[in-house]
């Protein structure tokens, strides 16, 4: 783990701005609490059966959230570039991870540590913001979850997908199409009919 640019700072303060906001005191703290990390592409951020420790910020790069059924792997979830990333119950509860974080391509992460978060949540100066941060958080993975679960019951594998290109193509383009047909709950066939008859209905 390493020391975090000027820029590296600058663009996680800005992103986290819904979340929380600091006065420049509070950031001098808040930012002693913090660390990066660089991992290669296949690397686990967490992984199943061990207790999730950090809290994460992607700052550049992609993760995919997976878990093992009947030993095949099956991707639910990603996150990318100004996003958080966490195996967020366990790292919550210390319980143990129930699912894989992967990079999916060369990532770096802020993290912020089960210790750290702890430690700011006990510091008086810091201590109404962190509650109010984590509290946001966790009703950002509810929502995500919440939305990921009605669109299986509410749209066909074609919306699914329409509504995944909306977070941009360029994302798509990096991501192995067995892991976005994953990600549908199709196979990887099926798959391809729906982009090519995405690209026939747009000619």
């Amino acid at each position: 783990m390493d020391a975090l640019t000027s820029a590296q700072l600058k663009q996680f303060r800005e992103q986290i701005t819904p979340y929380v906001t600091f006065n420049e005191a509070e950031w001098i703290v808040f930012i002693q609490h913090l660390s990066v990390a660089s991992y290669k592409k296949k690397q686990h951020f967490a992984e199943a059966g061990s207790i999730c420790k950090h809290f994460g910020f992607v700052l550049s790069g992609s993760v995919r959230y997976y878990h093992i059924i009947a030993g095949n792997d099956v991707t639910g979830y990603f996150s990318f570039e100004n996003e958080f990333v966490s195996s967020y119950k366990s790292f919550l509860t210390g319980e143990p991870s129930i699912n894989y974080i992967q990079a999916l391509e060369p990532t770096t992460i802020i993290l912020i540590s089960k210790k750290n978060m702890d430690a700011m949540l006990a510091n008086p100066m810091l201590a109404y913001k962190m509650e109010r941060f984590g509290r946001l958080v966790a009703e950002h993975y509810l929502i995500c979850y919440e939305g990921r679960i009605t669109s299986f019951i509410t749209q066909t594998p074609e919306e699914r997908y329409l509504k995944l290109l909306q977070t941009g193509r360029d994302v798509l383009q990096r991501m192995p199409q067995h892991y976005v047909a994953n990600f549908l709950g199709i196979t990887p066939v099926s798959l391809s009919r729906i982009r090519k008859r995405i690209l026939v209905d747009h000619k």
